[in-house]
This record gives structure tokens, sequence and C-alpha cells, in this order.
């Protein structure tokens, strides 16, 4: 929901830095892998229940990943390029919430699980949407130039981002703040059916 407004402040230093970056010889699929790959330790912190390091990791992570789409802007975007950022940020949305199942599975574990579940029904309604807005050629840059077709929702990875910030912050509070925030994710992928049944349904 806030992503399109997001992306219209901190697309401008995300460009200057992707410009900088890429003139430095770094190449976007690097950053997306070293992205990842600190998202993975933001992930052990909070295992380890170092919340305040997890949550520090986890935005430099994002950070990251804003950043190889800009540098991708700056030299040449590659259909792999884009769908390497997708895998791995799916990689990172399960790594983080399977962070606080670890720390506290007798109180986390149920609560984790429903929530991986939501990101699961929810990331499969946004990439079978893309697929079938590729069928039709649709093309949208309201969350800036894309690889594939993003669908607007209730939840997206803004609103994901600041909640597992939250998560650190009151890791105590995991456990409710994960189940309304997995009916959050439920009710995007519903409308997204919703509104998939309407573009598709007589085509």
């Amino acid at each position: 929901m806030l992503d399109g407004a997001v992306r219209k402040m901190i697309n401008p230093p995300l460009d200057a830095a992707g410009r900088q970056l890429a003139s430095l010889g770094i190449t976007a699929n690097t950053v997306t892998i070293v992205g990842c790959l600190i998202g993975l330790v933001a992930a052990f912190a909070i295992w380890q229940q170092a919340y305040w390091a997890g949550l520090v990791l986890l935005l430099i992570s994002r950070l990251c990943d804003g950043l190889d789409g800009a540098i991708a802007k700056a030299t040449q975007s590659t259909d792999f390029g884009g769908y390497l950022d997708i895998v791995l940020d799916f990689v990172f949305y399960g790594a983080i919430p399977l962070g606080f199942v670890l720390a506290d599975p007798a109180v986390n574990a149920v609560a984790g699980a429903v929530l991986i579940f939501s990101f699961y029904v929810n990331g499969s309604t946004f990439l079978a949407y893309a697929i079938m807005a590729e069928r039709y050629d649709m093309h949208s840059t309201v969350r800036g130039e894309k690889s594939l077709y993003f669908t607007t929702g209730l939840a997206e990875a803004t609103e994901t981002i600041a909640v597992f910030a939250i998560f650190c912050i009151f890791p105590q509070s995991f456990v409710w703040l994960a189940y309304i925030y997995a009916a959050i994710c439920l009710y995007t992928a519903l409308s997204r059916i919703v509104i998939a049944g309407r573009m598709f349904g007589q085509r």
C-alpha cells in the first residue's frame, strides 16, 4: 500500500548511489546476493535473540535490495537479475519469521508458521498475477521500473519491513503481531484474486 509513496521519496538518493556504485564496477547481482546474505545473518542474530543487531542487519539488507535496482537502472537490467532479485526477496521474507520461531519455539512456532503460510499464499497470488500480466503484455511503473508486473495491495514490501522492525523492537509481542499481519497478508491475497477475476475472467 505504501510502496508507491515511499518509492517517490527514496528513488532519487538510491539512483544517485546506484550510479556511484556502478561507476566502481559493482554489479546489481552482486548487491542482490550480498543483501540476501546480510538478511540471513539478520535472521541468525534474531535466532540468537540479538534483536537490535537483527534490526540493523535487516535494514541494511533492504537497503541493498533498493540499491541493486538502482545499479541495474544505471547500467543494464537483465531478466536473470530480476529473477534473482525476486527469488532472494522471498528467501529474506521467510528467513526473518523463521528466526523468531527458532528464538523461542515454544512461544513463537505456531504464530510464525501461520505468518510464513500467509506469505506463501500472498506471494503465490503476486507471482501468478505477474505471469498473467506478462501474457497480456500489461505494464505498470507505479512501483518503479520492475522486471515483473507489481500489483498493489495492503501488505507490500514497506509494510513488511516495518512489521519486521517492530518485531525486533518488541520481540515479546511477536505472537499477536504475527497473527495480525498474517491476516493482512491473507486479505491482500484475497483482494488480488478478486482483481485477477475481474481482469482475466473474461479473457
